[in-house]
């Protein structure tokens, strides 16, 4: 069916969710109103689609989802004299066509979502237009044949002309008419019935009512049709299918009525048949659209849901488990070659996912993208879930070959399993896509179980890294210092600055809990900022507020992603000269592993603030696996030496080997012209090897914690050592 094109009278597109809704109601109005029978102008018929256009926008968006209005919406346009078929298919074009794309709203739901709604409201939509059609046209049809059938019992006693009409009636009504006694033997159809049936009056005629029982009947329906026959009600309605002679099967919306003679005792039954079975293929067809995957052909989300809300109902006994598949480096692939292969890929993929859950209770579902699902019920899922899993691995290993390449197909799996009835579907899938990303983190190609521990730590971890925007701004966090400490004579030679989130439920949180997640949403950046300025203020405010001097230099940590952003130097020196500090007094930390195989374009900026003045220190240095050659090429003036190389040194006598190590890497600084920082000093022996080594500088809780940064100023006064 065409759908009109869109309105092209106004210039630009609609601004407000009024304004787009009335423009659906008008592409709707302009595409209906030809064949609808109204006399209603074409400006009052859009003016009376409108509110039902804005129920159809309002289940659009409703949850939860449900397509009750839709179905309304359908019997209201019954109601506006929209009766012709066209009308129908019609109206279901221009909401596949338009609803989304003028009432949806991608912020809030995903569009894959909205058109798997939009498809299943089509489908509410023309179940209720049928069904207030058959209604109407039963109400109608059914009047006519009693009418008929009275008009025939008085012809039978009076008038021909009686017979007459009756039989015009009779034969040539829209619907199929059969009359039976009460016996259950039809003793007369009519031309549309016998069409339904294939066309042979003599496979209708003359056959008992009770020959046609079917398998999908209904429980209830021969129980009403006992009742009926035996006086005990007078009509019944129900969706009943027949086999036809040809083997096929005929639906239909079947309505038996009792007929009684004058003493009112009951006398015949009267059947009206309307064939539905070409609405019910469309229904089917809907359905199949609004619950699979357009890709891969696989239950989608939705059928997925619904099907996983039955394995949760409690019942005894009853048990599930649940495989939450995601496909590793499948984006280097849509990248790389294309999202075409990537597609071919999926379907392969989803074909050998298929092959692997083929038992009574298990099915595979495409939650979207690389994710897929496979569920199995019943009463030995421990054993089942594992062996489901094992199977998908497998089904996996071998390569997909795709125009000549053979792409490796690796899975990471989270399992969950468990009694029925304990938790709802969505707790279930949030655990199993929590496990798989630990299965991720494993490796990959490997299936994880979920553990109540672990997700717990990462919906603390995803409640962190949703509430830092908003921290930030609030002003929740706040830098403690640790003094730098000179080894030769003990005095304060600066301070590094360390961050510390004031979080308001879980108290005072170190940077080992915050900054990995501020590096994988990009948030470092501006905390980073931040800290640079507050440390860089602090640095300033002991320089000029203490004439008997202050830190000497103020440490602040980079982070690798503050290494690729391009207003590193802009912003350091945007920072510098609004507080006055000399670039001199600033040493930035960068960690060794930031700095592995970085090329000229990495060093570029660090090398910039190099030659302001600008200390650049390698924090952790030891830790990575970087040549110790390629410090000549590092625009570095410090080496920090991780705490691991002195832990060594704690016990007495010191372990040999770490005396060694230490001693190379002070004396290979040296001879580069770098000076030597160590972290962990815990107690004096360690301080007094670290003397005797060269060490330059130390700090650690032999000399102070980290803490508010008047103590800094307390503990230059009161001699470090």
């Amino acid at each position: 069916m065409k759908v009109p094109s869109q309105p092209s009278d106004s210039g630009a597109e609609p601004d407000g969710p009024e304004d787009r809704l009335r423009r659906f109601a008008t592409i709707w109005s302009r595409a209906i109103f030809p064949v609808t029978a109204t006399s209603l102008t074409r400006a009052e018929f859009e003016q009376h689609l409108l509110p039902i256009a804005r129920t159809l926008s309002a289940a659009l968006h409703d949850r939860p989802f449900d397509t009750a209005p839709a179905h309304r919406a359908g019997a209201a346009l019954v109601a506006a004299h929209c009766t012709d078929p066209d009308a129908l298919s019609r109206t279901l074009g221009v909401i596949e066509s338009y609803l989304v794309l003028y009432c949806g709203d991608e912020r809030n739901t995903p569009a894959e979502e909205l058109r798997a709604r939009c498809a299943r409201l089509q489908h509410a939509l023309a179940a209720g237009f049928a069904q207030a059609l058959r209604e109407r046209t039963l109400a109608e049809q059914e009047a006519i044949a009693r009418s008929a059938f009275a008009a025939r019992s008085a012809a039978e006693l009076a008038l021909h002309s009686t017979e007459t009409r009756f039989r015009a009636v009779f034969e040539r009504a829209a619907i199929g008419i059969g009359i039976a006694d009460l016996h259950g033997n039809v003793l007369e159809v009519n031309e549309t019935l016998t069409r339904m049936f294939g066309g042979m009056e003599s496979q209708v005629r003359s056959r008992n009512v009770q020959d046609w029982v079917h398998p999908e009947d209904a429980p209830h329906v021969w129980k009403l049709y006992g009742e009926l026959v035996r006086g005990e009600r007078d009509h019944y309605r129900v969706e009943k299918p027949y086999y036809r002679g040809d083997g096929t099967v005929l639906w239909t919306n079947l309505t038996v009525s009792l007929l009684r003679d004058a003493e009112g005792s009951p006398q015949y039954q009267l059947a009206l048949m309307e064939d539905t079975t070409e609405r019910r293929l469309l229904n089917l067809r809907l359905r199949y659209e609004a619950t699979h995957d357009a890709l891969t052909g696989l239950p989608n989300r939705t059928l997925f849901f619904e099907r996983l809300e039955k394995a949760l109902a409690p019942g005894d006994g009853a048990r599930f488990g649940l495989c939450y598949l995601d496909l590793d480096g499948f984006k280097a692939i849509n990248d790389s070659l294309g999202h075409s292969t990537g597609d071919r890929l999926l379907v392969e993929v989803a074909d050998r996912l298929q092959s692997c859950a083929t038992a009574p209770g298990e099915m595979v579902a495409r939650l979207g993208g690389d994710e897929f699902v496979a569920l199995t019920t019943g009463r030995g899922t421990e054993r089942d879930v594992v062996d489901l899993a094992n199977r998908i691995l497998a089904a996996l290993a071998a390569p997909v070959r795709i125009d000549g390449r053979e792409l490796t197909v690796r899975g990471s799996i989270g399992v969950v399993e468990g009694p029925a009835g304990e938790r709802t579907p969505a707790e279930v899938l949030r655990s199993a896509d929590i496990t798989m990303y630990r299965a991720k983190s494993a490796g990959g190609n490997r299936f994880e179980f979920a553990d109540a521990e672990a997700d717990a730590r990462a919906i603390t971890r995803h409640g962190l890294t949703t509430a830092l925007p908003a921290a930030l701004e609030r002003g929740e966090f706040f830098i403690e210092y640790q003094p730098l400490v000179h080894l030769g004579d003990g005095s304060v030679h600066g301070a590094e600055a360390l961050v510390r989130w004031c979080h308001p439920q879980h108290g005072v949180l170190g940077p080992d809990r915050f900054i990995p997640l501020a590096e994988n949403t990009g948030l470092i950046v501006p905390l980073g900022r931040w800290v640079l300025q507050e440390a860089v203020r602090q640095a300033r405010f002991w320089q000029t507020r203490h004439s008997d001097g202050g830190p000497l230099r103020i440490n602040v940590n980079l982070s690798p992603t503050q290494l690729h952003h391009p207003r590193l130097v802009a912003d350091t020196v945007d920072v510098l000269e609004r507080s006055g500090l000399e670039p001199g007094a600033l040493c930035l930390e960068v960690t060794e592993s930031a700095l592995i195989g970085a090329d000229d374009d990495l060093l570029k900026p660090l090398r910039q603030l190099a030659e302001m003045g600008v200390d650049i220190a390698l924090d952790d240095f030891g830790t990575g696996y970087s040549n110790l050659a390629n410090l000549r090429r590092l625009p570095v003036s410090v080496l920090k030496l991780d705490r691991s190389f002195t832990r060594g040194m704690q016990q007495h006598p010191a372990d040999p080997v770490d005396l060694k190590i230490v001693e190379g890497i002070v004396s290979l600084a040296h001879s580069l012209s770098l000076a030597v920082t160590v972290e962990g000093v815990e107690t004096g022996a360690q301080a007094q090897q670290l003397r005797e080594l060269g060490c330059d500088t130390a700090q650690g809780w032999y000399y102070a914690r980290p803490g508010a940064p008047d103590r800094i100023h307390t503990l230059l006064l009161a001699d470090a050592v």
